[in-house]
């Protein structure tokens, strides 16, 4: 098990408060705890401390409770009895389920997109840039985030709030996944060039085609995480 109070995400944390609106609510905290998941900080295991979170964020306690349970609604956090509250640990179950629900919703934005400017396409550009970055230096667990942020970006073009929130989600509860494996660079090394392939189709205006090989760039996402996943050693929170 590992304590949230004794990591340096929450450095990272306390930084980002500092253009924290006070008159935030707990989905604004449940927001940036989210992020840091995300962002790979919190990995499966980690207890949040209550008191620590209530210090760094200068919010009540009710307001922090009612993050968590947010959280907890959406599977990002569990509350243990007389234990505490932590990140979970997700099971293949879940891998599928999560991958159903991404073909659904890019694969759906791709296929509907009506083509995107340069503009609207930089934030694919700069996590592709940051990805073979990470993937030049070895910094595989970075590459890891640089894809998140590209297909969160991805998701982005389709320009619906609501379709934006639930990929946060399901890519939080995604990052959880990853977090098991041992070895992260099998798991993000081949999709490097792949999103590379797939931002060239996007510009290029290739809608059909970008979403044709997004499809089945998930389902070998999929099928090699579900392999390496249960063939990993795990890690030790």
């Amino acid at each position: 098990m590992t304590d949230a109070a004794d990591s340096g995400w929450l450095r990272t944390v306390a930084h980002e408060v500092r253009s924290f609106d006070r008159s935030s609510t707990a989905e604004r905290v449940a927001e940036l705890l989210r992020a840091r998941v995300i962002e790979g900080d919190l990995p499966p295991g980690t207890r949040l401390s209550e008191e620590q979170l209530v210090e760094v964020l200068h919010v009540s306690r009710n307001t922090l409770r009612e993050a968590f349970r947010l959280l907890t609604h959406e599977g990002l956090l569990v509350h243990r009895l007389h234990r505490g509250v932590f990140v979970p640990e997700l099971d293949e179950d879940d891998l599928v389920d999560l991958y159903r629900a991404r073909r659904a919703i890019e694969c759906g934005v791709v296929a509907r997109l009506e083509g995107a400017d340069a503009v609207r396409l930089r934030p694919l550009h700069d996590a592709v840039a940051a990805a073979e970055d990470a993937a030049r230096r070895g910094d595989w667990p970075a590459v890891g985030t640089a894809n998140m942020r590209f297909h969160l970006a991805l998701v982005a073009l389709g320009r619906s709030r609501r379709l934006d929130e639930t990929a946060a989600r399901l890519f939080a509860e995604l990052r959880l996944l990853f977090q098991t494996v041992a070895d992260p660079r099998p798991l993000h090394e081949p999709y490097v060039q792949r999103n590379r392939a797939l931002l060239d189709l996007l510009a290029a205006g290739e809608t059909a085609r970008a979403a044709e090989q997004l499809d089945a760039y998930l389902h070998d996402s999929e099928s090699q995480l579900r392999t390496v996943h249960r063939d990993s050693p795990r890690r030790v929170p």
